[in-house]
């Protein structure tokens, strides 16, 4: 048996060694089909087929080189002049994407892409067509990012469904695509989109750079790439956003972000990324601006909750028990009466039981996650203050605290926020409301130390930016979103001429 060719090699002209070439590069996989036809007038001409069964449509390839290929008029006695690869590559295989290949690495691709790969004796390159073929799971609601008016469309583990989905929605020659592969083994496709004339310059060649340098075995999946491309791996903060919603990505594109689509997961990338953004939803701007404003400022109403909550109970009931009203400190000393553990000791095991009951809820099958997680708390919350080993109101605290996590629309920045909390508990049980405050000091200053792509993380809150304030906590109307945001889209700012609202002056009956 031959061994397998090495990257670059050239391929043979003769098509029997190629053949044999290619089948000890894959090991016999019994996936790869290889077969040798006889073509063209007479069946005078060989030729070789290579497709991985599963990936490729070879129907119409096949039935044109069977059948139309002897009415093409080439034969080998008629081939000086007249390219036979030239006659199938323009006349005969009717697939909008062929292209030419003339090395085994270049082949192997192809073939393992979903591509059919054809072969002439005594030609030493080939053709790809790529028609491909595969199961995927179609289009479907996003499970992580639901809303109640909107689109109720998701991206799948298909590339070209993902872009075609973003296209749908931007008809526009402005929006380019590069796709390039990364991964040694896993030559996975990764397509970056942006808008020519909207997108920052300067982020689009930081994210060409950072996905340059990326040399590893395999992606599979888009946080391979969020991990690698990343500003900082020392925050517990994400700076890479990421949504299984085309509005969403559509929307980024056309403040002037760039987005990065991997195949083989429902997940895309946008950068740079704020943290004003990981707490607005994509409903905010299908609803009224009024509903959208409310809902916002509940969203930081509850970070504040899941952020402080248990840290300012541990502390006020340690420390600083004269900031309670007597009723109230009364009632919270008769429920500690007899609990054997300090509040700290109460709020990490609460804080613990209920971390292991919701990864166990999703981690479990769907049918009963959430039934085990929803009983498992409840009688486990039930029987701790039973025993006596947790006070109500500390269930009453980390119950609305986990609530509250909830409401955050982005499933990395609630974990952000969980690692935060224990950290300003155990602050709180050390130093009080004195801990709770530099530790506070200490989160902001780290917040604004960061950077997205070179874009400051708090933007635009620090450096605090005037007119981009219309769509930070409060979303103003979208008559007053005129502008695109400052310090990401460095051209074409004015996305809409009309600033005011149209105001009809006629009335029905005149």
């Amino acid at each position: 048996m031959m061994e397998a060719s090495s990257p670059q090699q050239p391929l043979l002209a003769e098509l029997a060694g190629s053949l044999q070439t290619i089948k000890s590069a894959f090991g016999g996989s019994t996936d790869i089909v290889i077969k040798e036809i006889p073509i063209g007038s007479g069946g005078g001409m060989q030729a070789g087929i290579i497709y991985t069964d599963g990936l490729a449509d070879t129907a119409g390839i096949l039935e044109a080189l069977m059948l139309e290929v002897r009415e093409a008029g080439f034969d080998p006695d008629r081939a000086a002049g007249k390219s036979p690869l030239a006659i199938l590559k323009d006349f005969i295989i009717a697939v909008g994407d062929v292209r030419e290949i003339a090395d085994y690495d270049t082949l192997y691709t192809a073939v393992l892409s979903g591509d059919t790969v054809i072969l002439l004796n005594g030609f030493a390159q080939g053709l790809a067509a790529s028609k491909r073929q595969w199961k995927d799971r179609g289009v479907t609601e996003p499970s992580a990012q639901t809303v109640v008016r909107g689109p109720k469309e998701g991206f799948s583990e298909s590339l070209r469904t993902n872009t075609a989905l973003v296209r749908r929605r931007i008809k526009d020659p402005r929006l380019w695509l590069e796709t390039l592969p990364i991964g040694r083994v896993t030559k996975t496709d990764v397509a970056i989109m942006y808008i020519k004339g909207i997108v920052n310059e300067d982020v689009l060649r930081e994210v060409r750079t950072r996905l340059g340098r990326i040399d590893i075995d395999g992606i599979l999946e888009s946080g391979y790439v969020e991990e690698l491309i990343q500003d900082s791996t020392l925050t517990p903060f994400p700076t890479v956003y990421n949504t299984e919603r085309p509005d969403a990505v559509a929307a980024d594109l056309l403040e002037g972000k760039v987005a990065i689509l991997v195949d083989g997961t429902p997940f895309a990338l946008t950068v740079p990324a704020l943290f004003i953004q990981f707490f607005q939803a994509s409903e905010d701007y299908y609803q009224r601006w009024d509903f959208a404003t409310l809902l916002r400022i509940l969203r930081f109403i509850s970070l504040f909750i899941a952020l402080l909550a248990p840290s300012l109970y541990i502390a006020i009931t340690t420390f600083h028990q004269e900031l309670l009203p007597t009723p109230l400190l009364i009632g919270l000393a008769a429920q500690r009466e007899g609990i054997p553990f300090p509040a700290f000791i109460e709020a990490v095991m609460m804080e613990l039981t209920f971390e292991i009951l919701r990864e166990a809820g999703v981690r479990m099958p769907r049918a009963i996650g959430q039934s085990v997680s929803i009983v498992g708390t409840l009688v486990i919350g039930q029987a701790a203050v039973e025993a006596g080993l947790v006070s109500p109101a500390m269930v009453i605290v980390v119950a609305i605290t986990a609530i509250s996590n909830f409401v955050i629309p982005a499933f990395n920045m609630g974990i952000s926020v969980r690692i935060i909390r224990f950290a300003l508990m155990g602050l709180a049980a050390t130093f009080g409301l004195f801990g709770v405050t530099v530790g506070l000091v200490a989160l902001v200053l780290h917040l604004c130390s960061l950077r997205s792509f070179g874009v400051p993380y708090m933007a635009p809150f620090a450096p605090f930016i005037l007119q981009d304030q219309k769509d930070s906590i409060l979303r103003l109307p979208q008559w007053v979103l005129f502008s695109r945001p400052r310090l990401i889209s460095q051209n074409n700012m004015i996305r809409e001429q009309n600033r005011a609202p149209a105001n009809s002056t006629s009335k029905k009956g005149r």
